[in-house]
């Protein structure tokens, strides 16, 4: 199944998500699972969060492989960027239930975008590794630590669900200039390829 991605202005992007119970039948949450990969391949995305399709839980999904592909094409797509690892292994996991234990390293800015934001990209600063403490898709707790990219992707996921957007973490300045493209954006006036759901409007 492939979900309308929920768009800027819709409350349950601010909550912070709850966690997903312990009890919940294996095959209900693979299944969610299944669906939210659908789901960000559709819309040609590297990282989904259950809040963006409307589900308020601790689960998010990524695969690195496009951002790093982009990175070997233009080693110019990120401003400021720390030396990465040539070597890096794109990753493609679902993260249950996560808990950031730790961001360290150099802070370096990348232009960062967002399905529930299309059309905006500004450049946001993140540190360079992170570890991370999480249940796989068996419900088995890991503790691993990413650098990078893929670092990068898990930490702009992970705020989604904190109820952070990655425009809450630019300058006031900066969100000045795009307010109006926020405000149109969750008024249903954008032009994205894949479905939308907005806030007191339904689907798109």
């Amino acid at each position: 199944m492939i979900y309308p991605i929920v768009a800027f202005g819709d409350p349950v992007l601010k909550a912070r998500a709850k966690d997903i119970a312990a009890d919940l039948p294996a095959a209900d949450l693979q299944q969610l699972i299944a669906d939210m990969y659908d789901t960000m391949y559709h819309a040609h995305g590297v990282g989904l969060a259950a809040p963006q399709v409307g589900k308020s839980v601790r689960l998010f999904v990524i695969d690195s492989t496009p951002m790093l592909a982009d990175e070997d094409e233009d080693d110019e797509a990120a401003e400021d960027s720390v030396e990465t690892d040539p070597t890096e292994a794109p990753v493609k996991r679902a993260f249950i239930n996560p808990v950031m234990v730790s961001e360290t390293g150099q802070e370096w800015g990348f232009e960062e975008g967002c399905l529930s934001i299309p059309g905006v990209r500004e450049m946001v600063y993140r540190h360079e590794t992170i570890v991370i403490r999480y249940e796989d898709e068996n419900r088995v707790t890991r503790e691993d630590t990413f650098s990078g990219m893929t670092a990068r992707v898990i930490q702009h996921e992970y705020d989604h669900l904190e109820g952070v957007l990655f425009t809450d973490l630019i300058s006031g300045f900066k969100k000045q200039l795009i307010k109006g493209k926020l405000t149109r954006i969750s008024k249903g006036n954008v032009d994205a390829d894949y479905r939308m759901r907005f806030a007191g409007q339904g689907r798109r």
